[in-house]
């Protein structure tokens, strides 16, 4: 059974060969480097007590230093499972979730053509970069040399010219003894409908030569010398032997580039990858003059966990940016995921290495963005937020967007991340005591319905009265505020005065006591630190004292703060299954929602002490409280 054309290469993509080796193998976890694919192991196909088994996941090959034993997965598994090609490759496509293709009697046949096609290919790049040498090739060799081109960058990326006649290459193929259908079904000629004679597929176009994988030249990209041409970048169509979403520019070389450590670039066209290979950042690929495909995007993540999108400083690249975020987001792993430097507005990598130099790229490439911050400046950039219509649209939208997400922890890290985000824009906007983030605060006013719920009873009190133990102790150890503050500036006190001496150590640069003390008398604040010292828990708070111990403060600090944490998390899912309620008729989750809600409540205001009678009927109660809450909305929805 012969198999159709990508299912080999597309079933290599899909398969990790460090799993498949994996179930047959101890790793040696001192000699392995999992982050880089970089895996060693005894051998399983031989005796031996050392680790000389080596798996290349990135490449997709193992080969054993002591016995010499070699290969791909399909390889592994016909070795280890002792059965044939096809077996093993049925074997393969059932664990990565592939169908196995109808036999095909003509697949050989397809294979065979294929091999001709890339035969034509290979012949007709050999003629292109003839070209370039000859008469006609002059202007293309100016303009390849103004943009810093010598000949060891035209033979190190084969690079070609296509004549302005209309039929050239037709006729050189043709004259090598190369049939007409045959270069017409390359593409390096064009059939016209009404049966004149082929005409050359470039014309007047400087020719970069497109390679698989395998390294076999499957399709060309050209550049037009006219500056009226119709389209200044033309690809070849899709034939038997090129599908442009499913192909890189650059691709082998880049692969093992970023196999010895360098950072995966994408870039956008030919003369960047060009640029920025020869600037030293070898792992360079592009797509072929369309937005990245999901398969694109599969190869990439094969070379790398995080590529670096490099993108045109302009309106056009941020757009490719973002429909690449929404591309990506449902085919995010942990681990995998992308970044993007965007270059200066109005100049692409190309502009940039020949302004500032390898540096300054190299300064781009190590501060791009993740995903997060790209999708989170989408949804906010020249955007105004002053009206709680409009901050809950953005609310909306940013959810509709992390939902995407499949995996479950990391889309609960999406949206912590953007709730830092957003508090940081809002934080200089709200007042004190209706400060709020993604998530609803725990000391936001309760919905009418849950006002008599034991939730929401006392929480104000409780949260003032934790918010009084860290600012005091902040104020003894203010050089615990920087430890602490992404915390603090959660804190979100009600009380006003709480509230403007949370703002002051946010702001204040002192880190010694006695000129914090200085500064707070400066700010008449220093009678509501007095207060806060003044309540029972806070001064009896053995690390309070003037003896205290600043690690014991920090312990403090890090449970009273993490305890203000997961109230937030808890208001948040009550908010959304109380939400739910108005809109959903079936009930039984949102039941398991609420009464989890209760019981994490509980686990984080007394993380330690076992639960007493008292404390199992009085969260009883308010489950039935809730029960019976969720009957009258189904009752009052039945009704209506």
């Amino acid at each position: 059974m012969s198999l159709p054309p990508g299912f080999l290469d597309e079933l290599r993509t899909r398969t990790s060969l460090s799993q498949v080796v994996g179930r047959k193998v101890i790793w040696d976890t001192r000699k392995s480097n999992q982050a880089k694919g970089d895996m060693w192991a005894p051998c399983p196909f031989h005796q031996e007590k050392t680790a000389s088994f080596h798996v290349d996941d990135r490449k997709g090959f193992y080969y054993c230093f002591g016995c010499h034993a070699k290969g791909d997965a399909i390889g592994f598994v016909r070795e280890t499972e002792n059965v044939g090609f096809m077996e093993a490759v049925e074997i393969l496509a059932r664990e990565a979730g592939m169908p196995m293709p109808e036999r095909d009697p003509r697949a050989q046949e397809k294979a065979d053509h294929r091999t001709e096609l890339a035969q034509v290919t290979e012949a007709a790049l050999g003629w292109f970069r003839l070209q370039l040498k000859t008469a006609a090739g002059g202007d293309a060799r100016d303009y390849l040399a103004r943009r810093g081109l010598d000949e060891a960058a035209l033979d190190q990326f084969e690079i070609g010219y296509a004549p302005g006649a209309q039929n050239a290459a037709f006729q050189a193929m043709t004259d090598k003894g190369i049939g007409a259908e045959k270069v017409v079904a390359a593409d390096i000629a064009r059939q016209p409908d009404d049966g004149r004679a082929p005409y050359d597929a470039f014309r007047d176009r400087i020719i970069f030569p497109i390679r698989d994988a395998r390294g076999r030249c499957i399709g060309f990209g050209g550049r037009a010398m006219a500056a009226d041409a119709q389209a200044k970048y033309l690809n070849s169509r899709e034939t038997d032997l090129f599908d442009k979403g499913r192909a890189l520019y650059n691709h082998g070389p880049a692969r093992e580039a970023a196999g010895k450590g360098q950072p995966l670039i994408v870039a956008e066209g030919y003369m960047d990858v060009i640029a920025l290979v020869r600037a030293g950042f070898e792992a360079t690929v592009a797509p072929l003059g369309t937005a990245i495909t999901e398969d694109q995007l599969r190869l990439l993540w094969r070379m790398a966990d995080e590529p670096v999108i490099a993108l045109d400083g302009d309106t056009a690249g941020l757009r490719a940016a973002m429909r690449l975020i929404d591309l990506a987001m449902p085919m995010l792993e942990a681990g995998k995921s992308l970044r993007f430097a965007l270059m200066p507005e109005g100049q692409d990598p190309d502009d940039l290495l020949r302004a500032k130099g390898p540096q300054a790229m190299r300064d781009l490439i190590e501060g791009a963005q993740p995903m997060v911050q790209l999708l989170w400046r989408r949804e906010t950039d020249g955007k105004s937020f002053d009206s709680p219509e409009r901050r809950a649209a953005l609310d909306k939208t940013l959810r509709q967007a992390i939902s995407k997400i499949q995996d479950p922890s990391l889309k609960r890290h999406y949206g912590e991340a953007i709730n830092d985000l957003r508090w940081q824009l809002f934080k200089g906007n709200r007042k004190p005591a209706n400060r709020g983030g993604f998530k609803p605060k725990a000391e936001a006013a309760p919905a009418a319905s849950t006002r008599a719920s034991a939730l929401a009873a006392g929480s104000l009190s409780d949260a003032d009265l934790r918010a009084a133990l860290i600012l005091a102790t902040l104020c003894q150890y203010p050089s615990l505020i920087d430890q602490f503050e992404p915390d603090l500036d959660r804190l979100a006190p009600s009380h006003p005065d709480q509230a403007r001496l949370a703002a002051h150590l946010l702001h204040s640069t002192a880190r010694d006591a006695v000129v914090l003390l200085a500064e707070l008398d400066d700010a008449n604040l220093r009678q509501t630190l007095e207060n806060l010292r003044a309540l029972g828990h806070v001064r009896i708070a053995p690390f309070l004292r003037a003896d205290g111990d600043p690690d014991k403060a920090a312990l403090c600090l890090a449970e009273e703060f993490a305890k203000l944490a997961a109230r937030r998390g808890i208001a948040y899912e009550l908010s959304e299954a109380l939400e739910d309620l108005e809109t959903t008729e079936e009930d039984t989750h949102l039941s398991w929602r609420l009464n989890h809600a209760v019981q994490t409540r509980h686990r984080a205001d007394h993380p330690t002490p076992p639960e007493t009678a008292d404390q199992g009927e009085d969260r009883a109660a308010l489950s039935a409280h809730l029960r019976s809450l969720i009957d009258g909305r189904a009752w009052e929805k039945k009704k209506g």
